[in-house]
């Protein structure tokens, strides 16, 4: 079982671990060096693990960098820490200030196995050496159906397996909603509340959350179904997963027809909507309906794949086993690489020419996922993963103890988060989310918001940090509490 923590007010561990002693230091201690004379050229592991801050952040040659930024990228890509890296490895960011960041977002879930890790470098460059690029619908190559084999075998479930490479998160839902048309001769597509599962025309109807993903960007695909997902902390009162998967279950029925729908798809564990984890048999339950009807169960795992949630994939906390699984993020240690996987019958529904794109599944992506896989095969970072997820509950429920304004504290291994609510212990307070993380970001730490409401603090630190970097980098976060109190 996999440590979670859910309800600062009615906290819960599943499963049991030892809990390690936690050293801390002082509260928002900060280490000055008065002059760096060099700036490091180089990242990776090798880079000393430490929270170091020179200038203030920004400093004054990210804020240089950031004037060029400004007159020659789109307004449209938002920036959420204003500093420029140059090097960055294992729990650490560097800025060409030469400020030593504690990194608790990990380019939102990409690298699981530390920026520039050895097998990921060194299979890239071997990579690079040989080829860089045929396109695998021209002429094939080994990497890309190493990676197929990889998929096949840690993805969920012993029936027969194919995967298709492609390079973002939301190509691959895209591909997973075409490919389950075609097998069940069905159009209409069912997500849940606060989804999110792309910026393409069908992947922003199927993600909830307006600004900033879809203001403006309409007309937006049709036949796309929204059912009511379980929200533990948000429900009017406590209800049972299985209670929630009828609900949704009901709504889907009435509203749409289940003979009408060609899928399902839906994250384990929400990422962008808030970090929503659903009660114990929700995915059960709505799994094992979509079976009776015909239905393809799609797991949305890019966030929550590869190791985060303390499982290899987030639906094997409860046997849940896909038809089809998306993932992307950390497959590849910061390399574009998507997938889809599933059965071989459903995989094989769509005629040949169907699937694929020019760069879907490159050369060299393929080479950081291979080493991406062999470092979290050899270092067993589900393991690693589910000790974070212990280290850093039991921070965030101190802080809970401490502060009224978190109303929930929940997650399951290095996917952390916190949801601030006003006074009333229920209302949305984004202004406090922010402000908090702005006085991280100001102390050298990086952190990440997001919810529908905009008012969930997440955090998905590297499996390959330090406890040492954690324990001081959520002293950071307590303090940003007691600041902005």
């Amino acid at each position: 079982m996999v440590p979670e923590i859910r309800h600062a007010r009615r906290i819960r561990l599943c499963g049991a671990i030892s809990t390690p002693a936690i050293s801390g230091s002082t509260p928002g201690a900060l280490v000055i060096v008065a002059v760096v004379t060099d700036t490091p050229t180089t990242g990776g592991p090798g880079l000393p693990q430490e929270r170091r801050l020179v200038t203030a952040i920004p400093g004054p040659r990210s804020q240089e960098k950031l004037e060029r930024r400004q007159r020659l990228v789109a307004k449209g890509v938002g920036t959420t820490l204003p500093v420029f890296i140059e090097a960055a490895g294992g729990g650490v960011l560097v800025d060409v200030d030469g400020n030593s960041l504690i990194d608790l977002a990990s380019g939102i879930a990409v690298t699981s196995v530390g920026n520039s890790a050895p097998a990921v470098v060194e299979r890239v460059l071997e990579q690079t050496k040989a080829f860089t690029h045929t396109c695998f619908m021209v002429t094939p190559y080994d990497g890309y159906v190493d990676v197929c084999e990889h998929l096949a075998e840690l993805t969920p479930g012993d029936h027969e397996k194919k995967s298709a490479l492609l390079n973002s998160g939301a190509e691959a839902v895209e591909n997973a909603v075409k490919i389950a048309r075609v097998h069940t001769g069905r159009d209409a597509v069912a997500v849940v509340d606060h989804a999110y599962h792309g910026r393409t025309n069908l992947t922003m109807a199927m993600t909830a959350k307006n600004m900033p993903y879809k203001q403006g960007f309409g007309p937006f695909a049709g036949e796309i179904y929204r059912a009511p997902m379980s929200y533990p902390f948000r429900e009017p009162v406590e209800i049972s997963g299985e209670q929630a998967a009828e609900r949704a279950i009901d709504l889907l029925e009435k509203q749409v027809g289940a003979a009408n729908l060609s899928c399902l798809v839906i994250e384990p564990i929400l990422g962008e909507g808030g970090f929503v984890v659903p009660a114990e048999g929700f995915l059960p339950r709505l799994k094992e309906w979509t079976e009776q009807n015909g239905i393809v169960f799609v797991a949305d795992e890019i966030q929550t794949g590869f190791c985060r949630t303390g499982d290899w994939f987030a639906c094997d906390h409860e046997g849940v086993v896909p038809d089809l699984v998306t993932t992307a993020k950390g497959i590849a240690g910061g390399f574009p690489l998507a997938a889809v996987t599933g059965r071989a019958d459903i995989m094989d529904a769509v005629h040949v020419g169907g699937l694929g794109g020019t760069y879907g599944g490159n050369p060299v992506a393929c080479a950081a996922a291979l080493g991406a896989i062999e470092t979290m095969r050899e270092q067993d970072l589900p393991a690693r993963a589910r000790e974070i997820g212990v280290l850093v509950g039991e921070r965030l429920t101190a802080i809970a103890d401490k502060h009224a304004c978190v109303g929930d504290v929940r997650g399951r291994g290095a996917m952390m988060a916190v949801e601030v609510v006003g006074a009333d212990g229920r209302t949305p307070d984004p202004a406090r989310a922010g402000a908090v993380s702005a006085q991280c970001h100001e102390q050298g730490v990086v952190t990440l918001t997001c919810g529908t409401f905009g008012n969930v603090l997440r955090f998905l630190p590297p499996l390959a940090t330090t406890d040492a970097l954690l324990t001081e980098g959520f002293d950071v976060v307590s303090a940003a509490f007691d600041a902005t109190a």
